[in-house]
């Protein structure tokens, strides 16, 4: 269900409030680094991936790696393979949710003239939600 236009206005205010308070606070509540994907958390997920692969070829291919027959070393190669994968599979698939999320909604700056251009649309938090609360109460 939407907020209705003086809930919106409330919250906007104490959003702004809260920023002005206490910045690196919001900023951490706002959305961390962890849940940002980066170039660099994919390469973690690959180089992991092909770390975990190396270990699990080196366990198959050497018979000491294998106490009592049970293959110890392919088992956490096979793990680390896997967590490398999952880690790779959050960092792209994160991209691609962000991405849309970070796209306008609708007509730009809702055909007022003002607010920004189109393709200038990737503001901090504060300034999507304000041209947001501007096309809604222009509407």
């Amino acid at each position: 269900m939407p907020l209705s236009e003086h809930e919106q206005r409330l919250l906007d205010q104490i959003e702004r409030a809260l920023y002005a308070e206490d910045p690196k606070f919001a900023s951490n509540v706002r959305g961390g680094r962890l849940h940002r994907p980066t170039r660099r958390r994919r390469i973690q997920g690959a180089v992991v991936f092909g770390l975990g692969l190396v270990l699990m070829a080196v366990g198959m291919a050497v018979p000491v790696l294998r106490p009592a027959g049970f293959p110890v070393v392919t088992l956490v190669g096979f793990l680390v393979m896997f967590g490398g994968a999952v880690l790779f599979w959050y960092a792209v698939r994160g991209g691609a949710e962000s991405g849309e999320a970070a796209r306008p909604s609708g007509g730009g700056n809702g055909g007022t003239g003002r607010g920004k251009p189109e393709g200038r649309s990737r503001g901090s938090f504060t300034e999507r939600m304000e041209e947001r609360f501007r096309r809604r109460f222009d509407q």
